[in-house]
C-alpha cells in the first residue's frame, strides 16, 4: 500500500466515526460527573449517550440524501440508475434478442411478431448502450494513461482507435470492430473475418 493511498483514506473523518467518538467522549464525561451514583445508573447513562450518538448517525444519514449531499462511496450513476443496473439490463435485452431469434428459427414465433418484438428489443438495447457510453467520460484519459505506461515500459504501442473501430452500414455510426450490433440504430453488423 502506498503512502498516498493510506493518507487519502485517513484525511477525512467519516460521519459514523465522528458520532462514535462523540459517544465515547460523552460516556466518559458521564462517568466522571456521576461519581456518587450506583454502577447501574452510570451504565444506563452511558447507554443513553451511545443511543443519542446512534440517533445522530441515523438522522444524518436520513437528511444527507434530501439535501443533495453525495456520498463518496456511492456507485456511479447514469441518469437515475447505476452503471451495474444498466449493464445487467443490457445483458438481459441482448439475451432476449438471441432467444427471440432462436424461437423464430424453431418456428415458434411468426415473422410479423418477430419483426415487432425484435425492433423493440433492438431499440431498447441501442438506447441502453448509448446511455452506458455517455457515462464513460474517462475513456480517453484511460487510453492516454495506457499509452504513456506502454511508452515508459518499452512495449509496442497499443493499436490506434482507427484500427479498433468500424462503421455501421445502416446509419454510418462508428462502432467497435468486435461489436455485433450498432450502438446507434441497433442493426446487426456484418461479420468480419
Amino acid at each position: 500500500m502506498s503512502s498516498e493511498t493510506s493518507t487519502e483514506r485517513h484525511e477525512s473523518l467519516q460521519t459514523w466515526q465522528l458520532f462514535t467518538l462523540a459517544g465515547l467522549i460523552g460516556a466518559t464525561v458521564v462517568v466522571f460527573l456521576s461519581r456518587g451514583q450506583s454502577p447501574a445508573a452510570i451504565i444506563l447513562l452511558s447507554c443513553a449517550v451511545f443511543a443519542a450518538a446512534y440517533i445522530g448517525i441515523s438522522a444524518l444519514r436520513t437528511v444527507l440524501p434530501l439535501v443533495g449531499a453525495e456520498r463518496k462511496d456511492a456507485p456511479e450513476m447514469l441518469g437515475d440508475r447505476t452503471r451495474a443496473a444498466l449493464e445487467r439490463e443490457k445483458t438481459l435485452v441482448l439475451r432476449s434478442i438471441k432467444e427471440l431469434e432462436f424461437d423464430r428459427g424453431m418456428g415458434k414465433v411468426s415473422e410479423k411478431d418477430f419483426a415487432e418484438m425484435s425492433a423493440r428489443l433492438r431499440s431498447r438495447a441501442a438506447r441502453l448502450m448509448r446511455q452506458l457510453d455517455a457515462g464513460s467520460i474517462y475513456r480517453d484519459q484511460i487510453e492516454k494513461d495506457i499509452e504513456q505506461r506502454l511508452a515508459k515500459s518499452g512495449a509496442p504501442p497499443a493499436p490506434s482507435k482507427a484500427q479498433g473501430t468500424s462503421s455501421c452500414a445502416t446509419c454510418s455510426a462508428v462502432v467497435d470492430v468486435d461489436a455485433k450490433f450498432c450502438k446507434n440504430c441497433g442493426a446487426r453488423l456484418e461479420t468480419r473475418a
